[in-house]
């Protein structure tokens, strides 16, 4: 009989933490992962033993890997497989504009590789179907150069570049788990390496561009400057987060037009120029000493008393406490007001790029905190390089599709050059920089050009994915909302694409090119990320692949948008004339005539007026700008902004992804369920069972609110009957054409009939309200008679 007189236990040693995180953290050791853009290539030293896969993310995408030996001499037998093509597209990308080869070309030149003698191993075709791999064995030390080739899409045969994956297992592990340092942006003026739980100061030159490298991931990084003038002068006026804080109207600077940072008068010292993590501190100080004192670990190296040292011989006086920007410290205030920290978002190889305003003396430090998460739990060292202020970097956020995507810098789209002539307002949305307002008219006078005259409009960065082989109907059958099957070849159709358990992916448009060729369009990567795990799943016969950087479009809308495109699109016999195409149709056409610049025109957009779309390859669209511009003279044809977008698309009862829907939202909470034809679509699709359920108990509807107020009403903010909150808004605007406060609202189905009385909360939804009332949706031409015109 067991001695009860002892409690009972849990038997056997400690568990650790499950943690999921992103896969470069987790990678086995000795294990490496590289990304090749599509159209772009890579450079990684190898060394003997050493084996290499390469995957084709996609699909379709063809491979050429040179090799060249530790002088720089080509070596075809470097690798496990004989040369067999002349590396003809890694050529034409080496030769092309592209800027992103940069350090290519550097790494090419700096080891005298002579590519002109070189040859290639070619692989894959393009019909080889998405995660076919492709592995090697390294057989002497020296390079390999691996690139993803391709030029301009047909737009016939879908033949877009895409990605590869290249995964290095090395012979020989590292003694210290580490990662290795990223290429420079271009050639360094200063390398500066911090080690861990120290810092470092260094002066900087007006112009001239400081990076601040997180090199092993998850390291706080403080960072400071002074007015080099000024020090000499005596003052010591360092880099003051609230001054800035209060002029930016931003926790941090971010690359854009908030993007400087001030002294306490008000002296720009520095803006971001690129920022790869975008999750920093903007609220505490650098770590002192009290703050260790006051845990229980009394003399503990911190960042303020590191700061004062590798000040101090530029006759900068020591302080308790250094006011600092906080790079990768993961810190915020929640909805309480209280302050919470974690481990830090950033990478290895992340990195911060400043561009200095005036002559600097800056700090730099590693933070030692081994006392929280704010370095991972494992401090480590913080590299900085300098560049020339000769040099030319565009602004960039890295945004990731998915957590272990690689980062993608925001660029410009291939229109920016041509609306840049007319604003310098431009923000990042979605990997881009867009317009937002126009100096000459603003958001109020681009609306009104809109609804009464014609706009054009920037929308490349819409996700394009190409869908095509003998399996295609049926994946699209299957993944999206609305009957695929009943979609003619040149016919376009809104949808919705879901979960299973309903919620929504993602809203976009389905193009039919042919019998067994598709392009999705939607607002995400991730979009076209999911169908392509569906196939696979499926061992479906097609290939997805993204075509975003092929297709660059803009959108022409507005009342005498037809009379415009009239005079500038060209289409082929055998194509629909430009007069004959229906709403939602497209067309194969060219720019005036039948030498003209290939273009595809569809009659579709965001406005709710009539209106078209027009895309075209990055390179032609300048051309196709001018020719729009210039036939617009007669039109009143404005550049249209995204305020002025959010605007008219919120008259019109359109919705967009993150305030109208989300993956918790079904299309009949988002006021798109005629895009579920339940009844009609006879074959399964993702979702159904789900939004069967849903559609028959509905707790949540899409309506319109009249606002009694000319308050201003945002996203979020909350819906009430009485004490109860009944719903959100989910978008607001005040209409120029109807005279008031407008907002889409999720209300719960009790009350959401038309007439009912509502009332929006402010503050805290019980110190001020503002009177509403259930309206139609939407409040602009609900019947869609303007772009059915």
């Amino acid at each position: 009989m067991p001695d009860t007189s002892y409690p009972s236990v849990l038997p056997g040693p400690p568990k650790p933490s499950a943690i999921l995180q992103p896969r470069v953290f987790s990678l086995p050791p000795g294990t490496e992962r590289y990304c090749v853009p599509g159209a772009g290539a890579i450079l990684v030293p190898v060394f003997a033993g050493d084996r290499i896969e390469v995957v084709n993310d996609e699909g379709g995408q063809s491979c050429e890997i040179v090799c060249a030996d530790a002088r720089g001499r080509t070596d075809a037998g470097l690798l496990d497989r004989p040369a067999n093509a002349d590396p003809r597209g890694l050529k034409a990308l080496l030769a092309g504009p592209d800027r992103s080869l940069r350090g290519l070309r550097m790494g090419i030149e700096s080891r005298g590789i002579d590519l002109a003698a070189a040859r290639a191993i070619a692989l894959f075709e393009t019909t080889t179907p998405a995660g076919t791999s492709a592995e090697f064995r390294v057989q002497r030390d020296g390079i390999a150069i691996i690139a993803a080739p391709g030029g301009i899409m047909d737009f016939e045969r879908q033949d877009t570049a895409t990605p590869l994956t290249v995964m290095l297992t090395r012979a020989v592990l590292k003694p210290r788990v580490a990662f290795d340092l990223p290429d420079p942006l271009a050639d360094p003026v200063a390398e500066l390496r911090v080690h861990t739980s120290t810092a470092e100061s260094y002066f900087v030159k007006a112009g001239d561009y400081i990076q601040i490298i997180d090199v092993d991931g998850r390291q706080c990084t403080d960072f400071q400057c002074f007015s080099a003038r000024k020090l000499d002068s005596g003052q010591e006026h360092a880099l003051d987060v609230t001054t800035t804080r209060t002029l930016m109207g931003h926790s941090y600077p971010m690359p854009g037009l908030h993007a400087k940072y001030y002294d306490q008068d008000m002296l720009p010292l520095l803006e971001v120029v690129q920022d790869t993590c975008g999750r920093h501190d903007a609220f505490a100080l650098a770590c002192a000493a009290k703050y260790y004192d006051d845990i229980g670990y009394p003399g503990h190296v911190n960042c303020s008393d590191n700061f004062n040292a590798a000040l101090a011989p530029h006759g900068v006086n020591p302080r308790a406490g250094w006011m600092a920007i906080n790079f990768f410290f993961n810190t915020g205030l929640d909805e309480h007001g209280v302050m919470y920290a974690d481990e830090p978002w950033s990478r290895p190889g992340d990195y911060v790029l400043l561009r200095a305003l005036t002559d600097l003396v800056c700090v730099s430090s590693a933070c030692p905190d081994d006392t929280s998460a704010a370095n991972g739990w494992n401090p480590t060292d913080i590299h900085v390089r300098t560049y020339s202020g000769k040099e030319s970097f565009s602004r960039a956020i890295a945004m990731r599709t998915t957590p272990d995507s690689e980062p993608r810098m925001t660029k410009e789209t291939g229109f920016h050059a041509s609306f840049a002539k007319h604003t310098g307002n431009f923000v990042e949305y979605n990997g881009f920089w867009l317009a937002s307002s126009f100096a000459e008219a603003g958001a109020i006078d681009e609306y009104w050009a809109c609804r009464q005259k014609s706009v054009i409009m920037d929308l490349s960065p819409l996700r394009k994915f190409e869908i095509t082989g003998p399996d295609s109907e049926a994946l699209c059958q299957y993944v999206f909302t609305r009957d695929i099957k009943k979609l003619p070849v040149g016919g376009v159709v809104y949808t919705a694409m879901c979960y299973d358990h309903g919620g929504m992916i993602d809203d976009g448009t389905v193009f039919r090119l042919g019998k067994d060729n598709f392009r999705w369009i939607g607002g995400s990567d991730y979009g076209g990320e999911w169908i392509r795990d569906q196939a696979q799943k499926l061992g479906l016969k097609v290939l997805v692949r993204s075509s975003t950087d092929q297709l660059h479009n803009v959108a022409v809308q507005g009342p005498e948008s037809r009379d415009l495109l009239r005079k500038v699109v060209w289409t082929a016999p055998h194509n629909p004339d430009f007069d004959q195409l229906g709403w939602f149709r497209f067309t194969p056409a060219r720019l005036n005539d039948d030498q003209g610049v290939p273009i595809v025109v569809s009659r579709t957009g965001y406005t709710g007026e009539l209106g078209y779309e027009v895309m075209c390859h990055p390179k032609h669209c300048g051309q196709v700008f001018d020719a729009i511009w210039a036939a617009g003279k007669d039109h009143g044809l404005k550049p249209f902004g995204l305020e002025a977008l959010d605007m008219v698309r919120i008259e019109a009862g359109l919705i967009f992804a993150g305030y109208d829907f989300s993956d918790q939202t079904d299309p009949f909470e988002a006021g798109i369920g005629f895009t579920v034809p339940l009844k009609s679509k006879t074959d399964d699709f993702i979702g159904r069972d789900a939004l069967i359920r849903r559609k028959e108990h509905p707790m949540r509807r899409l309506v319109g609110l009249d606002i009694d107020a000319n308050v201003a009403v945002g996203h979020g903010d909350c819906v009430h009957v009485g004490r109860a909150q009944i719903g959100e808004v989910t978008s607001s605007m005040r209409s120029p054409l109807l005279g008031k406060n407008i907002a889409l609202a999720r209300l719960d189905v009790t009350h959401a009939e038309i007439g009912t009385k509502v009332e929006i909360g402010k503050l805290d939804g019980q110190q001020k309200r503002l009177p509403a009332e259930v309206v139609p949706f939407a409040h602009y031409d609900p019947k869609k008679e303007k772009p059915r015109s």
